[in-house]
């Protein structure tokens, strides 16, 4: 094994370095993961261009790979050894406390950068932090005793180990967050990674009824939405979106909403109420927006809406999206658009949002990959 290890380290806004780390000692309760994949999202996005805290940070919290140094402790308590592929959750409860007992370890302090100046996550814990290694952006993860992973089952490739953790969100969001199951009428806004993603949740849930709304942009994101299992596309710049929706559901509006346009303001959220049936609809939103002046509460209240935030993923998401990208029942690889080698973090996160050209969808960043960047992963 190299005596270095590679790694893309955000330096300050806007700003990356390659730079090299020495290979850690691994302690007896923890591990190193070589990094086969690691995913970006519009949460990189945003941290890239606004760091909330001091670097230099390795970003990269969609993360699999394989375990190439394991201590005996580690292997013991997590049951996976050297050799062994997995998919590594971005967070690092304590597991002592009431979150973490109750399988909630995405609400423990130690893993909320938020509150926490000392909290563990990956992609978002300092470099300068023991083991250095807290992000994917880099050739080799550290694992400590309490990192949480998934067996990543044979079969399914780096491009769709990729998209583990957008697909977790919407399992997450849309069938225990927002409560779809068989039969449900369901909207969901936006056609990114984690609206087509619900896409497919609600499909596999049994919905009855599937529309996703975009914009004129859209258009190659919606048509991939309808062979991913939506009943119907709006293009909310063509088309008075909640007017279709009701002529869609026979004027009975949809049983859930589910809102994936963070930072596009307040119109989708008013739709999205708008297009709820009359009586105990539940949407589940994004926390994009710091104010909502005039907020229709009223509206809220009479309709008897439940509106739920969209936090993360749990354990068991994480295990259904595993299964379900093993199924290949959907062409989910087609969410994998474009893969950067590690010299292209950059580029790669400028990509995502929406710097190059309208057909990123997901990015994938493969660190021992050759340092070209392209389409069609």
């Amino acid at each position: 094994m190299a005596e270095h290890v590679l790694a893309a380290v955000r330096t300050g806004a806007g700003k990356t370095d390659l730079r090299e780390y020495p290979m850690p000692d691994i302690p007896d309760d923890g591990a190193l993961l070589k990094v086969e994949v690691a995913g970006i999202c519009g949460t990189d996005v945003k941290m890239y261009a606004k760091p909330p805290f001091a670097d230099p940070v390795i970003m990269g919290h969609e993360n699999v790979g394989v375990i190439a140094r394991a201590g005996r402790a580690f292997s013991e308590r997590q049951g996976v050894g050297e050799g062994d592929r997995v998919f590594v959750e971005h967070y690092v409860g304590c597991f002592r406390c009431e979150w973490c007992h109750r399988g909630e370890y995405r609400h423990c302090e130690a893993t909320d950068w938020r509150t926490n100046p000392d909290a563990r996550r990956y992609g978002y814990t300092s470099a300068e932090n023991p083991y250095h290694l807290w992000g994917g952006f880099a050739q080799y993860l550290y694992l400590p005793w309490n990192a949480v992973l998934h067996r990543v089952p044979p079969g399914v490739s780096d491009d769709l180990a990729g998209i583990v953790t957008p697909l977790s969100n919407g399992i997450e969001w849309a069938l225990f967050a927002g409560g779809v199951g068989y039969g449900s009428t369901v909207l969901v806004q936006g056609p990114g990674q984690q609206g087509l993603s619900q896409v497919v949740a609600c499909k596999q849930a049994g919905a009855v009824q599937i529309i996703v709304t975009g914009t004129t942009r859209d258009a190659a994101r919606l048509e991939l939405a309808k062979a991913l299992g939506a009943d119907h596309v709006i293009d909310v710049v063509a088309d008075d979106a909640v007017q279709r929706v009701q002529e869609i559901t026979a004027g009975k509006g949809v049983d859930v909403v589910l809102d994936c346009t963070a930072g596009a303001g307040v119109a989708p959220v008013l739709l999205g109420i708008d297009a709820l049936r009359r009586r105990e609809g539940t949407m589940v939103v994004q926390g994009e927006l710091a104010a909502f002046p005039d907020f229709p509460l009223k509206k809220v209240t009479e309709k008897a809406i439940t509106i739920k935030s969209a936090r993360g993923h749990s354990y068991r998401s994480c295990e259904l999206a595993l299964e379900q990208l093993a199924s290949r029942r959907f062409p989910l690889e087609r969410l994998t658009s474009h893969t950067f080698g590690l010299t292209d973090v950059d580029r790669a996160i400028r990509a995502v949002g929406g710097e190059e050209d309208e057909g990123v969808i997901h990015v994938s960043l493969l660190p021992w990959a050759d340092n070209t960047a392209g389409a069609g992963a």
